[in-house]
């Protein structure tokens, strides 16, 4: 009997956390000579890094369908559904394609979970749903994101033609390390012997480490700055123009739909992976600017709705912080902007807050529904030695976090900010914001 969907959210859920890290591929190798080898049917273009692998992935995705590729793309963790970790052609499984997946997989699990010391964890299994998915399609190319890390993370049992590293900070200190040069050696397991490695702009010691890699293993390197970047970009309505220099060429006058500066390097990797995809080929100009201005990042500096602003973005790091707090100031003039924050209490919940405090006028600190969650209240406590008592109140239900936000940026407080120029952040981990999006009528995709 064909389970449900609900069924097999379950059966995921019940297996060992995406948050618990064991160093080994051996189980997630298992699962995939059984099912045989489905990595290996298509190529790979893999990404890592600390922040701004999702939306790479999806632009990377966006240029290879323009070029007419049938693309699969594993991304994690997810916003609102399961399903959005595993898309065929741009566009996330359905539910009953995502339980067809799991069925596919599910007998090959159980013989490895009964020939294993532990079985197999809820990521792992996923992984291997996403690799049987893109060979049955089949694919031409995917593009798979790491979990956590590189070396040990179970995406990397598949070879990327490309590795793009995208900028290491500390993220994830008790499983990768506390410096960016230690957490770089792990990361930089995902460039494999003759590949292209597309690297981020980094700090000396990190970009040290990964171009050891790259010598190691007889990989080809491009490094943002010297073989591709950002040649220039200004904020336009709805997003940013921007100019490219790509591995074969110059590209200008591309618009993107997404808000930062940050987002401009994003699409910079993106281009110059596709590029090294491609053979390092110059691509149609025209090309390039239809695919981006197609791009989506749901949940990235994401506005859901209007008067006033509310935007949602899913950073969950002080590197990804204060890349919101720059695009945020890069692209709006918010008075007031009311934070509502709800934080994992696993991260440097301390620094991700002086990062906020200059920004936002009042925060508003709550909490997601995960057992990972720190309380509001605990927020609260810390947010008041770096706000003050007077600007941090406390919400525990999300929904009324949003809702007394909302009346804040929006002068129903009482103060004397003009009406419908305040705004709205939701930030500080990917379960707050897909939980806040889903609250706001924000589709899967």
């Amino acid at each position: 009997m064909t389970p449900t969907y609900a069924e097999v959210e379950r059966a995921l859920l019940g297996r060992w956390p995406e948050t618990r890290l064991e160093p080994s591929l051996d189980r997630i190798a298992a699962i995939c000579r059984l099912l045989g080898d489905p990595q290996r049917a298509y190529p790979i273009i893999h990404l890592t890094g600390t922040n701004g692998k999702t939306s790479t992935s999806r632009m990377i995705d966006a240029l290879l369908r323009a070029l007419d590729l049938r693309t699969g793309r594993f991304t994690s963790p997810h916003l609102q559904s399961m399903t959005e970790r595993i898309s065929l052609d741009g566009a996330p499984l359905s539910e009953a394609q995502f339980v067809d997946a799991f069925a596919d997989v599910a007998a090959y699990a159980q013989i490895v979970d009964d020939s294993s010391q532990h079985p197999l964890s809820y990521f792992e299994l996923v992984v291997a749903m996403a690799f049987a998915a893109f060979a049955d399609a089949p694919v031409d190319v995917a593009v798979i994101e790491v979990g956590m890390g590189g070396s040990w993370d179970a995406t990397n049992v598949g070879d990327g033609q490309v590795a793009v590293v995208t900028p290491i900070g500390v993220d994830h200190a008790s499983y990768l390390g506390d410096r960016p040069e230690i957490i770089a050696v792990e990361k930089a397991g995902i460039i494999k012997p003759g590949s292209h490695a597309v690297l981020a702009e980094q700090s000396p010691e990190v970009m040290d480490v990964l171009m050891r890699r790259v010598l190691d293993v007889g990989s080809v390197a491009v490094r943002e700055g010297i073989d591709f970047g950002v040649n220039h970009r200004v904020t336009a309505l709805g997003g940013q123009q921007i100019g490219l220099q790509g591995l074969a060429g110059a590209y200008d006058e591309i618009f993107l739909p997404l808000h930062g500066a940050h987002q401009a390097h994003n699409a910079a990797y993106a281009l110059a992976a596709v590029e090294a995809f491609t053979g390092s080929k110059q691509l149609d100009a025209d090309l390039v600017r239809a695919a981006f201005a197609e791009v989506t990042s749901p949940g990235r500096l994401e506005v859901v709705r209007r008067s006033p602003t509310v935007l949602l973005d899913a950073a969950h790091n002080p590197h990804g912080a204060q890349a919101t707090i720059d695009a945020v100031q890069d692209a709006f003039s918010f008075s007031p902007l009311i934070g509502v924050v709800g934080v994992m209490a696993d991260k440097d919940v301390e620094e991700m807050l002086r990062i906020f405090e200059p920004v936002m006028a009042e925060i508003v600190c709550t909490q997601n529904s995960t057992d990972r969650a720190m309380p509001a209240d605990e927020l609260a406590e810390i947010a008041a030695d770096i706000f003050g008592d007077e600007r941090v109140s406390t919400s525990i239900r999300l929904d009324d976090a949003l809702e007394r936000a909302v009346a804040m940026a929006d002068g129903g407080d009482g103060g004397d900010d003009a009406i419908g120029s305040g705004g709205v952040l939701v930030t500080g981990s990917v379960v707050t914001v897909g939980e806040a999006r889903r609250m706001l009528g924000g589709t899967v995709a």
